[in-house]
C-alpha cells in the first residue's frame, strides 16, 4: 500500500474545490437526462395520487429510505397526507398502516431490494396502487408497481460508484417534482401553507401583517391643526420616525416624516401638521402576508406605513395599525 504523496496546500485545495465541481456537474447531468425521459407514467402517478381516497404511504430502504421520508413530509406540508412506512418495521406489523384506498409510493435504486417484497406483496393483496421508483425497468419494484416510474440509471459520484450520490439527487428531484404537480393539480395555494406552517420562517412569511403590526396605542397620531413642535414630541416618543395625520373622523390623510421636516425647516416654528404632510400616504392592508408588505416597503425605500381595513386600502380611512421594517427583521424575516 503506497503512502499518499504530500501535497502544497494550494495543491490539495485545488484538488478539493475540483472534487466538488466535478461532483455538482455529475449530479446536473443526470438531473438534465431525468427531465429529458420523464414521461406519461409520471402524470398518471401525480392522478393517481390526487384521486387517493385515503394517505399517500412511502417506503424505502437505506438512502431511499430518507429521500422517501421527504417526499412523504412534503406532499403533508402540501394538502396531501402522507407518511412513511420503514419497510423493515412493516415486515413486523406495520404493513397495518397500509389500507385499501391509499396509494403506495416504493423507492429504490436498483428496484430490487429485498425488505420491500413484503410490503409490494401486501399491496397487492389490497388492492392499492402502487407507484414504483427505480432504474432497472426489469426489477422488482417496476415489474410489480400499478405506474412504473422508471429514473435514469445514472454511475454515482462516489470513485467505487458505490455509495448513493447521482442517484439519490435523481429520486429527490423526482418526488420533488411528483409533490409539486400534485399540489398544483389540487390547487393547494398559500391560504393553505398558511394553516399548515403556522410556526418557523414560513408561518411568519405567510402571515399577515395584522399579526405582526402594532396597534393603535403605538400608533404616533395627530390631528390636521396640531402645531410641529408637538408633532415632533410625538414622532420622538413614538420611535417609528412618522407621524399620521387624520382628519375630524379618524381618516389618515397625510403622513409627516424626518424627511418632510427637512423640507420645511424654515417654518416649521409656526406651522401646523396640514401644512407639513404628505398628502395620500402609502399604506398597507391588514390581509397583505409579511413577506409581500417588507418588499412593498423595500420598493418604496420607506421604513415604515400604517396599516389600514382591507377595503380602506385604495383611499383615506381609520388605521388600524403601524408596521416598521425592524418587525419583519426582529422575527428573522429580511
Amino acid at each position: 500500500m503506497t503512502a499518499n504523496p504530500i501535497l502544497h496546500p494550494a495543491e490539495a485545495a485545488s484538488r478539493v474545490l475540483a472534487r466538488g465541481i466535478e461532483v455538482i456537474e455529475l449530479e446536473a447531468q443526470a438531473l438534465g437526462e431525468l427531465a429529458r425521459t420523464l414521461d406519461a407514467c409520471f402524470v398518471e402517478a401525480c392522478e393517481a395520487i390526487v384521486r387517493a381516497k385515503g394517505r399517500v404511504v412511502v417506503t424505502g430502504m437505506g438512502k431511499s429510505g430518507h429521500i422517501g421520508r421527504k417526499l412523504a413530509a412534503t406532499l403533508a406540508a402540501t394538502g396531501t397526507p402522507s407518511n412513511f412506512v420503514h419497510p423493515a418495521e412493516a415486515a413486523h406489523g406495520d404493513l397495518g398502516m397500509l389500507v385499501p384506498g391509499d396509494v403506495l409510493v416504493v423507492i429504490s435504486n436498483s428496484g430490487n431490494t429485498a425488505e420491500l417484497r413484503a410490503f409490494l406483496n401486501h399491496a397487492e393483496a389490497l388492492g392499492v396502487v402502487v407507484i414504483g421508483i427505480a432504474s432497472r425497468p426489469d426489477s422488482l419494484v417496476i415489474t410489480q408497481a400499478s405506474i412504473g416510474i422508471c429514473v435514469p440509471n445514472v454511475r454515482e459520484a462516489c470513485p467505487a460508484n458505490i455509495a448513493p450520490t447521482t442517484s439519490t439527487t435523481v429520486q429527490l428531484a423526482l418526488c420533488d417534482a411528483l409533490a409539486m404537480a400534485v399540489m398544483d393539480m389540487r390547487g393547494f395555494g398559500r391560504d393553505g401553507m398558511r394553516a399548515l406552517h403556522p410556526g418557523g420562517a414560513i408561518g411568519l412569511r405567510l402571515s399577515p401583517v395584522s399579526q405582526i403590526m402594532h396597534g393603535r396605542a403605538r400608533m404616533p397620531l395627530v390631528s390636521g391643526d396640531t402645531p410641529m413642535r408637538d408633532v415632533v414630541t410625538v414622532m420622538t416618543s413614538k420611535g417609528f420616525g412618522i407621524a399620521g395625520v387624520i382628519d375630524e373622523t379618524g381618516r389618515l390623510i397625510g403622513v409627516i416624516t424626518d424627511g418632510d421636516l427637512r423640507r420645511h425647516f424654515e417654518t416649521l416654528q409656526s406651522s401646523s401638521a396640514r401644512d407639513v404632510m404628505s398628502a395620500s400616504p402609502r399604506t398597507i392592508a391588514e390581509d397583505v402576508l409579511a413577506e409581500e408588505a417588507l418588499l412593498f416597503l423595500n420598493e418604496q425605500k420607506i421604513t415604515c406605513a400604517f396599516v389600514v381595513p382591507i377595503d380602506g386600502h385604495d383611499g383615506p380611512s381609520q388605521p388600524t395599525g403601524i408596521i416598521h421594517v425592524h418587525d419583519f427583521l426582529r422575527l428573522g424575516l429580511s
